[in-house]
């Protein structure tokens, strides 16, 4: 019937409403019977609002009313008038009235639910992706969307304001090698031919700027070929952004405008910009890691001037082959159990560390563990570190890297388990001055440490081929709370310093042009200084939303194992499929 279409949402009843007549749609999220008297709570995106159906009510109201069950789609019509003092509701907007029934019509019933659609945690990941139409029911996930939706247009929002254009670029494009494995496309038009879904938009978006637009940006899908965890998945979208004639300090600034504004608007959180900056040097020396959670400190300190007074040899003989010694106080965590430490020991092995030495602070003196080879030096250690009665120190003596990331690999897992990190804060920082190249040693090879077209630092334009491993590039990365949220770069935009890029990292000219041949081509006429970032936007709205992976970000993601339990994808082709592409299938061995 047409008056059964809705008038209201269940999120918009207020006390100005009592006394109207309303029709509402939506779902039966709760249903309780007290006497003759049953309350329904009718739900749909906007909010929930309170049905009342009274004792006094039609038989057939009544009768319509006992039907209902978790989940069926209903309308009902009826009067919105206040609840009675002391059954108000103050944590739901809409309760300060109820509807009493007049009408209830059944669009739709539900069958038994796998899970209740508000008792997420109680469900298991793949049964909640299986069911995902149900998931998304929830008031977790509807105000996750909401979140992400509200990103989106607050990004477009800032950025027009800013004169960039949204520029869309091909799905289907050449394979190109960009550190992924590439998600290839037969062509039946072309028999033997591929194309790729692109990693990134990375050398579209440079040929616009030869092109001539300024300023561009896309929210674009991109897909790597790789194992899927917490904060990644095989297809994922990013803020894609360029800029011509611009420094880093023009990104930068165009970057903390945006992630200003989104963060304001998409969740009412005000952040400070402009970010700290750390180089990529001091990130790995004082946190262990280039992408360092800034909400608590834990930071690592050098522990190496004291292990010739000691007598620890291990750590001597660490040293003597030019390794370092790093440590860690933990504040009030000298009462951890050996097992709690052995644990904490499995996270540095993981990491290639061969051990963690550990001394606790009882007083002025140092006790357990290694403390016995330090036992003169408890004075000086102490007051070096800060450490202070009750405390745990945490030592890790290998090669300078293994050092580092082995120890700041124990740093964020305290972190999490300490609870160190307050909910609710935003901490962001830039990473800077990274290497150019990395060398290889299984390969023997050195190889660029972001991507082939990044410009290098200029004070070493005139060094590269002689001492790669000191050239720094002018490449960023943008952290918040320990997540790499955005990557970029200023672009070599000169063909004859991208010819000794190439070189230095062994990359064949002549494969060059087959696979970067239209970049390069492109190069050939005018192009300008150019640069940008590309921001992760699931990894960034997991953060807006508290999250723990982006997979509860986004409406439809993949598994860990990259399926889909609720389409079933990756699924099986028919063999006419195939034939019309001109591929065969070769079963793996066994």
């Amino acid at each position: 019937m047409v008056y059964m279409k809705r008038t209201a949402t269940c999120g918009e009843l207020r006390a100005d409403h009592i006394g109207n007549e309303v029709v509402l749609n939506g779902w039966v999220h709760r249903r309780r019977d007290h006497g003759g008297i049953s309350f329904i709570n009718l739900r749909d995106r906007y909010g929930i609002t309170q049905v009342v159906i009274d004792d006094n009510a039609p038989d057939n109201l009544k009768a319509t009313a006992a039907e209902l069950k978790y989940e069926y789609c209903i309308a009902v019509r009826g009067k919105v008038r206040g609840r009675p003092e002391g059954m108000k509701n103050p944590s739901m907007p809409t309760g300060d009235i109820e509807v009493a029934a007049e009408e209830i019509v059944i669009l739709s019933t539900c069958e038994v639910l796998p899970f209740m659609i508000d008792e997420r945690t109680d469900a298991k990941e793949d049964l909640r992706l299986k069911y995902r139409y149900l998931d998304l029911r929830s008031g977790a996930m509807q105000r996750n969307i909401r979140i992400r939706h509200e990103a989106a247009f607050r990004v477009r929002e800032y950025l027009r304001s800013r004169g960039f254009y949204e520029i869309e670029t091909p799905t289907l494009i050449k394979s190109t090698p960009e550190g992924a494995r590439d998600f290839i496309v037969p062509s039946r038009i072309h028999p033997g031919k591929f194309y790729a879904l692109p990693q990134s938009p990375q050398l579209f978006k440079q040929i616009l700027m030869v092109s001539g637009f300024d300023r561009y940006f896309q929210i674009a899908r991109c897909y790597r070929d790789e194992d899927a965890r917490g904060d990644r998945q095989l297809e994922f979208t990013q803020i894609d952004m360029e800029m011509s004639f611009v420094s880093r300090e023009d990104v930068f600034e165009v970057t903390e405008g945006m992630m200003q504004h989104m963060f304001h608007h998409a969740i009412g959180a005000d952040l400070s910009i402009p970010f700290p900056r750390l180089s990529w040097e001091e990130a790995m020396d004082r946190y262990g890691s280039d992408k360092p959670d800034l909400r608590f400190g834990l930071e690592l300190q050098d522990f190496t001037p004291f292990v010739q007074e000691g007598t620890f040899s291990v750590f001597k003989e660490v040293v003597a082959a030019g390794g370092i010694v790093k440590a860690l106080v933990v504040p009030g965590c000298g009462g951890f159990s050996r097992k709690q430490i052995a644990d904490l020991e499995q996270t540095a092995k993981t990491f290639k560390a061969q051990g963690l030495a550990w001394m606790k602070v009882t007083g002025q003196s140092l006790e357990g563990g290694v403390a016995k080879f330090y036992e003169s030096l408890a004075p000086r250690i102490l007051q070096a570190f800060g450490a202070k009665d009750g405390d745990l120190i945490l030592l890790v003596g290998a090669p300078m890297r293994v050092a580092q990331i082995a120890l700041g690999a124990v740093r964020s897992r305290l972190g999490k388990e300490l609870n160190l990190a307050a909910p609710g804060t935003f901490s962001f920082v830039w990473i800077v001055d990274f290497p150019l190249f990395e060398w290889n040693e299984e390969l023997g090879k050195w190889e660029p440490a972001h991507h082939m077209f990044t410009m290098p630092q200029e004070q070493y334009l005139q060094t590269l081929e002689q001492d790669p491993g000191s050239v720094k590039g002018d490449m960023y990365d943008l952290v918040c709370n320990g997540y790499e949220v955005a990557s970029g770069s200023i672009r070599i935009h000169d063909p004859e310093i991208q010819k000794r890029i190439f070189n230095i990292v062994g990359y064949d000219p002549a494969d060059a042009e087959v696979r970067f041949g239209f970049l390069l081509n492109a190069f050939k006429y005018g192009p300008p200084p150019h640069g940008g970032i590309a921001p992760g936007f699931d990894r960034l709205v997991m953060i807006m939303c508290g999250e723990e992976t982006i997979r509860d970000v986004i409406a439809f993601p993949k598994n860990t194992l990259g399926v889909s339990p609720m389409d079933d994808s990756p699924s099986y082709v028919t063999e006419e499929q195939l034939k019309e592409l001109h591929i065969r299938i070769v079963p793996p061995e066994a």
